[in-house]
Parts: C-alpha cells; sequence; structure tokens
C-alpha cells in the first residue's frame, strides 16, 4: 500500500506549470490551462483591481505584502479577479521567476500546515488561493488557517501569500 500512495510534489515537479490543485495526500497537481479571464475585462472594481494588482506585484517582487480576503456577493469576480492578477503578473516574467498559484479547497484548510512546510523550502513564490472560504458552527479547520496567518512559531514562509473569497463578510457562522 505504501509503494502505491501519491508521492509529495518535489521541486521539479514545480517547474511543471503555474499553477497547482493541493491534495491533501500531499501532492501538487498541476493545472495546464488556467480557467480565468482577462484582467481587462473585468469591470466596475478597478480600485480593487488596482489594490490587489500592486500587492501581488510587490510580493513578487520581494517586498512586504499582505495576504487579502476578497468578500462580496455571488457573481462580482472575485475569484475572476485572483486569477486575473496572477496572470497578468506572470505575463512578462521569466519561468524561473514566474509567481505559482496554488488553489486549496475550503474542505482541504486542515492540511494547510503541510502544504506550508512544502513551500516553505522552494525558490518560487506562491499566491495559495482558497475560493468561497466560510466555516460553520462545528467546523473547527479555521484554527490551521488562523495558525497559518498568524504565524505560529515558524511563521507564514516569506514565499507565500493567502488569497481568499467568500460571499461572507465574517467567515465564522454568527453563532461562533
Amino acid at each position: 500500500l505504501n509503494a502505491s500512495a501519491a508521492k509529495p510534489s518535489s521541486a521539479d515537479s514545480l517547474k511543471s506549470a503555474d499553477a497547482f490543485v493541493w491534495q491533501p495526500n500531499g501532492r501538487l497537481v498541476p493545472v495546464p490551462k488556467v480557467n480565468r479571464v482577462d484582467l481587462g475585462l473585468l469591470r466596475g472594481i478597478d480600485r480593487m483591481r488596482d489594490i490587489l494588482i500592486e500587492n501581488t506585484e510587490r510580493f513578487a517582487r520581494g517586498y512586504a505584502a499582505n495576504n487579502a480576503l476578497l468578500w462580496g456577493a455571488r457573481g462580482m469576480g472575485k475569484s475572476s479577479l485572483v486569477k486575473a492578477a496572477h496572470a497578468s503578473i506572470n505575463a512578462d516574467r521569466k519561468p524561473a521567476d514566474k509567481l505559482k498559484l496554488i488553489e486549496i479547497h475550503r474542505e482541504d484548510i486542515e492540511t494547510l500546515p503541510a502544504l506550508m512546510e512544502q513551500l516553505r523550502a522552494s525558490s518560487f513564490r506562491f499566491i495559495v488561493f482558497c475560493d468561497d472560504l466560510s466555516f460553520d458552527g462545528n467546523d473547527a479547520s479555521y484554527k490551521s488557517l488562523k495558525a497559518v496567518l498568524e504565524g505560529g512559531i515558524e511563521g507564514r514562509p516569506e514565499n507565500v501569500i493567502l488569497y481568499a473569497t467568500s460571499n461572507r463578510r465574517h467567515l465564522l457562522a454568527r453563532e461562533m
């Protein structure tokens, strides 16, 4: 059984694509063609677009940048903006300097510390992206996200930034 188990991604596999989907078994699955729209097609969100692009560009250049939560009604272009920003920043970069976009599904948030451990040693810079993030009353997985955001003893790796979208302004259910 151990021989047939999926192996964690290696540093070489990160060269294979600019985008990946994180699997809770420790694998990063390459995404050869990201489902995205052109940045110029996003209308009515100019201020948010400019802020996110500037933040992402700062991060790509190795400067201080912020994690980001984009929240708003369904269909407002939140996830489209994240994916378009990634493409825009990478447009004129050499392969070794390109940002890597890694999508982590909401239900896999508990494995976020394992992903951070894997990315910490890489020479690449990463946007870890969680679409439609929210937590319900019985859900304790937010603690993994909280530990990564607040840093814990190791801190968030300097080569990682977290972007998330949500339809809720408050990620935790009101009863929490």
